[in-house]
């Protein structure tokens, strides 16, 4: 029988179907992966990059523990603004079946602070190299609490159209010749060339926004603090650790980018949460 439907309508037919398929692909991921008898699921780990940075940051992060059995997912964080970001990754957590740990790497840490509220099966959130603001706190105004950060000095700016198409937004960006030094000292420099010329740029009005009523307060969270990050002083995370009641781990000579330079360290602290919350 032949179709009168319009070639158009036939491909979004597809497309939409596809993504329900896709939707139950995860879900039905989600729930393979169980721990041993009797102890239930495996949770899915949420991986949340922050500026200057892409979901690829996290990659030996995902290889090992996808080795240990783990779902993983590191969504595309839009970098726009917190309300929003923290929105997107909350409605990936909208799609995830059984429980979910959540980890923010630097900006990343303010998503997940946002995103983990009113979700019941998110257990814990870890911050690596990360912000866990309180309400009202930005990552501005965080970052100027503490001395150590270089990041201002290496930061270059550019405008960008903003939705409505009459005003422009300020996006932020590391200068390439600084980046090494100040983002990622520890990795050869032949890799930060490579991640300068491809980092994602922040909005800073979105750097400079407020946060909201944060989820460590009613959820438990661990720290990686990199001794030697230029960007979040290793005294700023560990204020905010103690703030937020954090179980804590140093790593010391590390740079802002841990979760590249010792992953083992990173996968340590995401199943001690594990373990404390199943």
């Amino acid at each position: 029988m032949t179709s009168n439907a319009h070639p158009r309508r036939r491909v979004l037919g597809g497309l939409l179907a596809a993504g329900t398929a896709t939707l139950t692909g995860v879900s039905a991921t989600t729930a393979s992966a169980d721990s041993p008898a009797g102890s239930g699921p495996k949770p899915t780990i949420v991986l949340v990059h922050g500026v200057f940075a892409d979901a690829s940051g996290w990659n030996d992060t995902i290889a090992r523990l996808q080795k240990a059995g783990f779902p993983v997912i590191a969504p595309a964080n839009p970098l726009r603004d917190l309300a929003h970001d923290s929105a997107y990754v909350s409605s990936v957590v909208d799609t995830l079946t059984g429980p979910v740990i959540l980890v923010g790497h630097s900006y990343g840490g303010e998503v997940i602070t946002n995103a983990g509220r009113g979700h019941a099966n998110v257990k814990a959130l870890v911050y690596v190299g990360a912000f866990a603001p309180d309400e009202g706190e930005s990552a501005l105004q965080l970052a100027g609490m503490f001395p150590g950060s270089e990041l201002e000095g290496a930061l270059l700016t550019r405008p960008f159209p903003l939705p409505d198409g009459t005003r422009f937004g300020i996006d932020g960006y590391i200068d390439p010749a600084k980046f090494h030094d100040v983002f990622a000292g520890d990795l050869p420099h032949s890799t930060t060339r490579v991640m300068a010329a491809a980092q994602r740029p922040g909005s800073v009005g979105g750097l400079a926004s407020g946060s909201g009523v944060p989820a460590w307060k009613s959820l438990p969270s661990w720290f990686v603090i990199p001794t030697a990050d230029k960007v979040i002083p290793a005294e700023l995370q560990r204020f905010m650790a103690r703030r937020a009641g954090s179980t804590t781990v140093e790593v010391r000579g590390a740079s802002h980018v841990v979760m590249m330079s010792r992953p083992d360290v990173v996968v340590r602290q995401i199943l001690a949460a594990h373990r404390a919350t199943r």
